[in-house]
């Protein structure tokens, strides 16, 4: 039998992991571990939507049992511990390797034994057909290996380590992003996926043909561009929407003053429920019962560019559910990344 103590869903001691693992990038006021996470620079926003870096020291033999729910195309270093995810392929082992995630239709589950040390970026809706000419639900709810937008370019390769903090990883992920940017010229993403997703942070309730009569295109354009450009059909993405603005409320990161808001988005209770259910596989109560410290840094990094978006939130400020520590100087590039 295993000797590995495993948190997230040991109902035994389900505060184990807080007694063993220290976050370098952000914690939220409830103590669990967030992301150093920013918009892209100006000449790689409109592909780029959030660039987020994670690090945390664990107990080498811990087991963090979670998951993620993602609502955009990640690419993803993970450069220590040793993780596991369940994807629509395969039950997949990763370590210190580049991965590329699709949007999610529904809660990934995964694991991570150890330090917990990643950095990655997500991209607009639209952007990675934009940049790849690939259609989203190709990628949908799986995982590939491959490195497509050059992190690990041999003058990266030093920035991704213990020696550097994530403000410095995002700056080197920024570098090879605008080479990338530069060898492909790629146009922008379709202007009605970038419209569509604004409308999901919005107001997910609305009603998908004024939607469509809004943007001066048929019902069916917007079910075939959506599906080209998230992987799902516009009504499923909306659900999601809603469900991902729930599970915030639920782990403690979003705007607070937004919770009535949200719950109007239902009809009823059971209505909520049964939404819920769909997209996490437990109903709203048993979700809050555990620690979701991996959920939980995907969904904050979404909740704040939720709110910067509807320009609800000034960038670069602190968010209400962090915990505040004592400013620090602003990181300077790595000569890799200047």
């Amino acid at each position: 039998m295993s000797d590995k103590r495993v948190t997230g869903l040991d109902d035994r001691d389900p505060d184990i992991w807080r007694r063993n693992l220290a976050s370098y990038s952000g914690t939220s006021r409830e103590g669990l571990p967030l992301s150093e996470n920013r918009s892209a620079s100006v000449d790689l926003s409109p592909w780029v939507a959030r660039l987020v870096s994670a690090k945390a020291t664990n107990d080498p033999a811990m087991v963090i049992a979670c998951g993620m729910c993602n609502d955009l195309a990640y690419t993803r270093y993970i450069f220590s511990g040793r993780w596991t995810a369940l994807s629509a392929d395969e039950h997949g082992a990763y370590q210190n390797e580049v991965l590329q995630f699709g949007q999610h239709s529904k809660y990934m589950p995964l694991t991570c034994t150890g330090d917990i040390m990643s950095a990655g970026f997500g991209l607009r809706a639209g952007a990675f057909y934009a940049l790849t000419g690939r259609h989203a639900d190709t990628l949908l709810d799986r995982i590939e290996r491959q490195d497509i937008f050059g992190m690990l370019a041999d003058d990266f390769r030093e920035v991704y380590s213990d020696d550097y903090s994530p403000q410095q990883w995002n700056l080197a992920m920024e570098e090879a992003l605008r080479r990338y940017v530069a060898r492909h010229d790629p146009p922008p993403p379709d202007p009605i996926s970038v419209a569509f997703e604004l409308a999901a942070f919005e107001d997910p309730s609305q009603s998908l043909p004024d939607f469509a009569e809004s943007q001066n295109i048929s019902l069916r354009k917007l079910q075939r561009v959506v599906k080209r450009d998230f992987g799902l059909a516009p009504r499923t993405v909306m659900r999601r929407a809603r469900a991902l603005d729930l599970a915030a409320q639920l782990c403690g990161v979003a705007d607070q003053e937004e919770e009535d808001e949200m719950m109007l988005r239902y009809f009823d209770q059971s209505h909520l429920i049964k939404d819920f259910t769909a997209f996490f596989g437990v109903t709203p109560q048993k979700f809050r019962s555990k620690p979701r410290p991996l959920l939980t840094i995907t969904l904050e990094q979404r909740q704040a560019r939720r709110l910067e978006e509807l320009e609800r939130h000034t960038p670069g400020t602190a968010h209400s559910w962090r915990e505040q520590s004592p400013s620090s100087p602003d990181a300077e590039a790595p000569d890799a990344a200047a």
